[in-house]
């Protein structure tokens, strides 16, 4: 008489899951792998999925275009729930990688500039992605040049915590450079933070506590996934 094992709805595939496990498995013969990674040859798909049921596990079809297919003996409930684990605790490390834009005349004045270039600092620093663009009027577009010029010295201005990604282009009337923070940027504000955190814990220690501010933003962490948002700043 074999081991009872677990009901099958607990380890029967959802909807979306074509794998095929224990009765669902219909050819003849499977090539059998244990459930430690031994080799254990060419059986009957009946005696395999014996064998499977004698340990209390699933005959799981592991690579159905083999000739004859190969079948692993294992948990398959436990498998995929380790599997579903793991993609999980990837989405959780997974961040989005924000891209910011700022818009330039190649005419800008001092004090705009300064503004506009504090603006790409903060996104830096915030760990985003800044597409920076020259819009050009009328004859403003016979003088490329001087759009290209300006986002360079842009570029070098934010050298220390942003990287051109993308060198300047004429898209249409406008010219685009996109920057890209570097290992540097956020180092400052993190330090930062981290004083304002030791700071509250020391007024805390002593008795008496002050409310402090929340910071600006959450910061973004390094991640895959890349998501356009754009953070319009007009001139």
């Amino acid at each position: 008489m074999r081991p009872r094992r677990r009901p099958i709805e607990h380890v029967r595939p959802s909807n979306r899951d074509t794998t095929r496990i224990n009765d669902a498995i219909r050819v003849q013969n499977v090539r059998l792998i244990d459930d430690d990674g031994a080799q254990l040859g060419i059986k009957s798909t009946d005696e395999a999925r014996e064998y499977a049921y004698g340990k209390n596990l699933d005959l799981v079809e592991v690579a159905a275009q083999a000739d004859p297919p190969v079948a692993k003996v294992m948990d398959y409930g436990k498998y995929k729930y380790e599997e579903e684990q793991k993609r999980k605790q990837a989405r959780k490390h997974q961040s989005q990688i924000h891209v910011k834009e700022i818009k330039l005349r190649p005419k800008i004045g001092v004090h705009d500039y300064n503004t506009k270039k504090g603006h790409v600092e903060r996104f830096l620093n915030q760990r985003a992605k800044v597409k920076v663009t020259i819009m050009f009027r009328g004859r403003e577009q016979s003088h490329p040049e001087r759009g290209r010029e300006l986002l360079l010295r842009l570029a070098d201005d934010v050298k220390e915590i942003g990287t051109i990604e993308s060198q300047p282009l004429l898209d249409g009337r406008n010219m685009v450079m996109l920057l890209g923070p570097t290992k540097n940027a956020g180092v400052k504000r993190d330090a930062e933070g981290e004083d304002t955190e030791r700071s509250e814990e020391a007024v805390q220690g002593d008795g008496d506590r002050q409310d402090l501010a929340p910071p600006d933003d959450a910061q973004p962490q390094p991640g895959a996934q890349v998501v356009e948002e754009e953070a319009q700043v007009q001139p």
